[in-house]
Parts: structure tokens; C-alpha cells; sequence
């Protein structure tokens, strides 16, 4: 799927650069399945959903990526725990959608 962030008929002046900041983050989770973690046919996160395991493997990693944020490493390393916290909650959107009520 390829995604415009730049398209001009929905052009909108966005105050916090919110269209940026969208393409940054679906940058970073395309880097992620050339990662180390997706050399393999299936992620261990796909597992970890598969046994029923999803929420609390994402909400426990958006927590623990908030809780580091600015305390481990340089500023780019605080940014990096950023993406982090916006991925495993973009995967969870993911599991909360998928999930039967």
C-alpha cells in the first residue's frame, strides 16, 4: 500500500506538522520488517498476538517506551523511544480492531 501524505486536493495547514510527523512514523515501521526482527518468515510479535498475548505485549511496551522516554541515552535515543510508543500503539489499534467483542 502506498500512502500520498502530500496530496493536494486534501491540502490542510496542520499547526503541529502532524502530516510530517505521519510519514516519519510509517517510515520508521517500514524500516522495522528490514530489521533483524523480520528476518524470519513470521515477527515473534505475531506469536505473541496469535496466543492471545497482544494487549498486554503492546500496552506493556508503550509503557515502558514512555517511562524510558528522556532517561536512557541521547535526545535521538528519547526520539527513537517516541516512535517506538507510537508503533506498538499503531499495533494495537490492530489487535483492539481485530479482536471479537
Amino acid at each position: 500500500m502506498i500512502i500520498d501524505f502530500n496530496r493536494e486536493d486534501d491540502f490542510i495547514e496542520y499547526k503541529f506538522n502532524e502530516d510530517l510527523y505521519c510519514e516519519e512514523i510509517f517510515e520508521y515501521i517500514k524500516s522495522t520488517y528490514d530489521s533483524h526482527y523480520s528476518k524470519e518468515k513470521f515477527q515473534s510479535t505475531e506469536f505473541i498476538i496469535d496466543g492471545g498475548h497482544g494487549t498486554g505485549f503492546n500496552v506493556g511496551n508503550i509503557l515502558k517506551y514512555a517511562q524510558r522516554y528522556g532517561k536512557k541515552g541521547s535526545h535521538e535515543d528519547a526520539r527513537k523511544d517516541l516512535m517506538k510508543v507510537i508503533h506498538y500503539a499503531i499495533i494495537q489499534l490492530h489487535v483492539h480492531d481485530t479482536e471479537e467483542e
